[in-house]
């Protein structure tokens, strides 16, 4: 994989995360541990993150994510976890994340980018994974820009591109 593909990649991956980041760091308490409304603002944050660490990991029987966290996501019915993960617990899960990210990114080859990754009874590329995994922390960013707004009348800032 040539550099420019991978700076460009990373730019922008990187940039959804810090998205994400911005996201955690400007939401004001009462609407983080809120535990009414139909989409709780620290478990998108967490779920978010927890896709992006599994979807990362090459070896996908041996996943487990970082202490505090557990596999209460994978659970079919939906079933949260027993507790709201502080700020400080999902921003230390979002630098793994964006750790992991950045270095994959920067140590992909052709042969890595092109590997065939089994989703969702389809198979794609890798590269396309990296893609899909970008899709998803945007989303869930909207989501949390949408609350931010409707609650608080705040929005986080636009990234135009990762932190260097």
């Amino acid at each position: 994989m040539n550099e420019f593909t991978k700076q460009f990649i990373w730019a922008q991956l990187g940039a959804a995360i810090d998205t994400l980041e911005n996201c955690i760091n400007t939401c004001p308490d009462e609407i983080w541990s809120d535990r009414t409304p139909r989409l709780e603002y620290w478990y998108a944050c967490f779920h978010t993150l927890f896709w992006l660490d599994y979807y990362l990991t090459e070896d996908l029987s041996n996943f487990k994510p970082p202490e505090p966290f557990g596999m209460e996501e994978m659970d079919p019915d939906g079933v949260l976890p027993d507790r709201v993960y502080s700020k400080a617990e999902l921003l230390t899960y979002l630098n793994f994340g964006r750790d992991k990210a950045h270095h994959i990114i920067e140590s992909l080859s052709y042969e890595q980018a092109t590997r065939p990754i089994e989703l969702r009874r389809a198979t794609i590329s890798f590269a396309e994974l990296l893609l899909y995994v970008m899709r998803h922390l945007q989303h869930h960013a909207a989501q949390l820009n949408l609350i931010l707004r409707e609650k608080a009348n705040i929005a986080p800032s636009w990234v135009f591109q990762a932190k260097p």
